[in-house]
């Protein structure tokens, strides 16, 4: 008898449905290409309207207080809820997810690029914030579940890192030659087109596998930990103006940490977690994401001084400006590439970390050195490069640290608090290092008197030295903390060193490319 006649009714349809899931889809590099844009997108936007806010707080009249929100409203509301929305994503598919990210991140920057006022773009980039917190974490999971096969899977993590590691680049370049030669907005009005061919990708190549979904999401862990956040950073940015010690500042202050306080309750009762506290519990894990968070937090400061620095204090053209930061860029890729990578099999993460954030922080070190007639290929360009290169050495075995070990149930917000501690600490680290350049350059011009051109140039250099001497401070204790907190082994001294890795680091280490 034919042993096919004794299978029950349907298994045999059931059989070609499941191979028919589980086959590699044959447009799936076309599918890639879709979310290759939507990555380049939100990474794009971290640099390239850093370029543009001179002229944008000049048309818009933009105090130099504020300006640092131009950029906070967008970090705050993206590493807020990057953890919600790859819930989202697991609620609603991530495919649609994907594309509601990309239809509300290109209507959220036609906004901000119509902008009237302060009011409106600072709407627009936390709006922006919000549907790049949806489509970053799926962008992320379609790679992972597209891609089955290891060596493919090893490929396309290799473009999709390339694309994160190249759009900030990018973003430099085409932010400097948009602003420059068209006009700011259009920093903004860019994301566009760049989400309609993403969305059209989307649609034609992607698709979701079918596979159990949440059922819940943890909004209350969400509410909390945003509004503790924006609470801390709204005191860091008031302390300019009502000083450190003002009823707001310290009222703030203790409604960020009250909520936080809060939200670590609420994440050890919740049965769906927005952030499962064991992820949390591990020490090499909590010592390689508060790394991050520090060394995020003195880095961040440094692009918008720098911005200011070239373009308002040395006269730089925005293009110029943009080429000016490429130095760094290709310095951060030669470390994570051609030094991290290398060494990380074989070497102790803290023996690579500790080193690169030394580099680091003698970098910034040397640039509070800048005067009003620096050089820049003796002061600024040795800096970066440096700075660049520490950075690199740093953050591919901080992250990879970070998901070492972590449960295939938590490899997901593993990946999703790395990238947040890295948006938060941005975040933090602007408000708190514009508060202490425009406070210190208050400072200067009250101590000597002066409010002449030439003397309004010197205090606003000397503000910028201050607070670059404070993003100093932040990279040493993150190279402390590395020293004391992280005890991790060589991966090639694991046990599961010959294991294939899991998703996520995977793509944490492509990142960094």
């Amino acid at each position: 008898m034919d042993p096919a006649r004794l299978e029950p009714p349907g298994t045999a349809a059931a059989a070609t449905t499941t191979r028919a899931e589980t086959a590699p889809d044959p447009r799936r590099w076309w599918g890639l290409v879709a979310i290759a844009l939507a990555q380049l997108m939100v990474v794009l936007d971290m640099t390239i309207v850093n370029i543009a806010l001179p002229s944008a707080q000049a048309d818009l009249g933009i105090s130099d207080a504020d300006r640092q929100w131009v950029i906070t409203a967008y970090t705050l509301a993206f590493g807020g809820l990057l953890l919600l929305g790859g819930r989202v994503g697991d609620l609603i598919g991530r495919k649609r997810a994907l594309i509601v990210g990309l239809a509300g991140f290109a209507a959220a920057s036609a906004l901000g690029g119509a902008a009237a006022n302060l009011g409106m773009l600072l709407g627009a980039r936390a709006l922006q914030g919000i549907f790049a917190a949806l489509l970053a974490p799926a962008a992320l999971s379609l790679v992972t579940v597209t891609f089955t096969e290891p060596h493919e899977r090893a490929r396309a993590f290799g473009i999709y890192g390339a694309i994160a590691g190249g759009g900030s680049a990018v973003g430099l370049i085409v932010g400097g030659l948009l602003t420059q030669y068209v006009d700011w907005r259009w920093t903004l009005l860019v994301n566009a087109p760049i989400a309609a061919l993403a969305i059209a990708g989307a649609v034609a190549f992607l698709r979701d596998r079918r596979e159990q979904r949440e059922t819940r999401l943890d909004v209350a862990g969400a509410l909390l930990a945003s509004g503790g956040l924006l609470a801390i950073v709204y005191g860091l940015s008031e302390a300019e103006q009502e000083g450190w010690t003002a009823p707001l500042v310290l009222a703030m202050f203790a409604v960020g940490l009250a909520l936080l306080a809060a939200f670590v309750v609420v994440e050890r009762r919740t049965e769906h977690a927005l952030l499962p506290l064991r992820v949390l519990r591990d020490r090499n894990r909590g010592g390689a994401l508060l790394a991050v968070g520090l060394s995020t937090i003195g880095m961040f400061g440094l692009f918008l001084f720098l911005t200011y620095y070239l373009q308002v204090i040395q006269g730089y053209s925005p293009v110029r400006t943009g080429l000016a930061f490429l130095p760094m860029t290709a310095g951060m890729m030669l470390g994570s590439v051609g030094i991290a990578a290398r060494l990380l099999p074989r070497v102790a993460p803290r023996r690579i970390m500790v080193p690169g954030l030394v580099i680091a922080a003698s970098a910034l070190a040397y640039l509070t050195q800048i005067e009003v007639g620096s050089s820049y290929l003796l002061h600024v360009l040795p800096s970066l490069v440096f700075l660049g290169l520490g950075m690199g050495i740093t953050f591919m075995p901080a992250m990879a640290t970070a998901t070492l070990g972590v449960a295939p149930r938590d490899a997901g917000v593993a990946s999703a608090t790395v990238n947040t501690a890295q948006q938060v600490g941005g975040s933090i680290g602007i408000a708190l290092l514009n508060t202490v350049a425009t406070s210190a350059t208050a400072s200067y011009l009250t101590t000597h008197g002066a409010a002449n051109e030439v003397a309004v140039a010197i205090g606003t250099v000397h503000g910028f030295s201050v607070a670059i001497w404070y993003s100093t401070a932040f990279l040493v204790a993150a190279a402390v903390v590395a020293a004391l907190m992280i005890t991790a082994r060589p991966r090639a001294a694991h046990p599961d060193a010959g294991r294939t890795p899991e998703p996520a680091e995977e793509a944490l280490a492509a990142a960094l490319v």
